[in-house]
């Protein structure tokens, strides 16, 4: 060897801080000189070395992104939050694929019978259980994850919501555009949607997020229902999708976000208090 790795060099690269092209040349020199291995020795520092080694275990060990999470990263998402995103339980093949046909039977039912009364009914309800099955100890099989997880419940749970409005609403208007002949009756469900669903989260730190949008959905029933009763079964518009029962949805809508603002922190104390749970749970 007619040369050595000089040594401010020599320690910048056992630090891990010599850039290319220094990098490349002091990699292969060292390969063939043992003096140079020699002194690397001397200024190495154990603690890096594990350090590094720990780095590429936790490297190896990461689950690789899929094609929807790695879709979002290139959209500008933040890495944690495309893997929230990701981890989602509604938003899985099976039940997109269950949504889809749930509102293609409801557009074919429309049409066989000449209304849209079938496929307003049955759209608002789709992101009110998406959301519900999106977030909770007892539907959510990542939950485990999210109790132990640095994030706060009412963030998480605004992260996972708007995943699933973005998925059912947008199956939904997909599902509007084979509806041409009603105009804009056909949008009839996106206020009430909101109005549900908005009303649901609202109503979870109370009644819990079973409980809370199986009242909401349950209550939105009972309210076509008795529509359809008041009307007398006749031909028309039912009351929730007239212009009145529009405003209504509108006011609920703005009414129930400006309760769960309101409300925010108690859904980080009932994370706080999972963690807590999960931690004595743990030591158990």
């Amino acid at each position: 060897m007619t040369w050595h790795v000089a040594e401010d060099e020599l320690r910048a690269y056992a630090r891990g801080e010599l850039a290319p092209p220094l990098l490349w040349s002091a990699d292969t020199h060292l390969t063939g000189c043992a003096v140079c291995r020699a002194r690397l020795a001397e200024v190495w520092d154990p603690g890096a070395l594990d350090a590094a080694w720990e780095r590429l275990d936790a490297e190896l060990d990461a689950p690789r992104p899929g094609p929807f999470e790695r879709l979002l990263v290139r959209c500008g998402v933040a890495d944690h939050t495309a893997r929230l995103l990701a981890a989602t339980p509604v938003l899985r093949r099976s039940w997109l694929t269950a949504v889809a046909l749930l509102l293609v039977l409801s557009v074919l039912t429309a049409h066989g019978v000449h209304s849209d009364t079938f496929f307003l009914a049955v759209a608002p309800l789709l992101p009110l259980a998406g959301v519900a099955l999106s977030y909770g100890p007892a539907l959510d099989p990542t939950y485990e994850m999210t109790v132990v997880a640095p994030v706060h419940g009412f963030r998480l749970l605004m992260i996972r919501t708007v995943a699933v409005l973005a998925a059912v609403l947008g199956l939904s208007g997909l599902a509007t555009l084979a509806l041409p002949g009603y105009g804009l009756g056909a949008l009839g469900w996106l206020l009430p949607a909101l109005a549900l669903t908005a009303a649901g989260l609202a109503l979870t730190p109370r009644l819990g997020p079973v409980v809370a949008p199986s009242a909401v959905g349950g209550g939105w029933v009972v309210l076509l229902l008795a529509a359809r009763v008041h009307q007398g079964g006749g031909a028309g518009a039912l009351v929730p999708f007239t212009a009145a029962g529009q405003a209504v949805a509108a006011a609920v809508a703005a009414l129930a976000a400006a309760l769960l603002f309101a409300a925010r922190d108690r859904f980080d104390q009932s994370h706080q208090t999972r963690q807590t749970h999960q931690s004595f749970r743990s030591a158990a």
